[in-house]
């Protein structure tokens, strides 16, 4: 492997979200709701709002549409859903 292939691997494994954002970003999808995401993983409301506000700053791409008391996953989010349910 040359020095160019490692810069190439290192560059492309930095453009992967962080897991505990993914982590929050699926339980907030299936549930359909950023409270009972936290419950289920032992956070704050505010803490799984944080880590999807960053999750859709990585992608530019809002993730959600945001309701009274739940959240709707946007064609993206659910793009992202599906993707994330073959890999966990």
């Amino acid at each position: 492997m040359n020095l160019i292939h490692v810069f190439v691997v290192y560059l492309n494994m930095r453009r992967i979200p962080n897991f505990v954002l993914l982590r929050a970003f699926e339980a907030a999808a299936r549930l359909e709701s950023f409270t009972l995401a936290a419950q289920e993983l032992s956070l704050t409301q505010s803490a799984i709002s944080h880590q999807v506000r960053e999750l859709e700053e990585f992608f530019s791409k809002k993730l959600f549409i945001r309701r009274n008391r739940r959240v709707e996953p946007t064609h993206e989010g659910r793009r992202l859903m599906e993707n994330l349910s073959r890999v966990l």
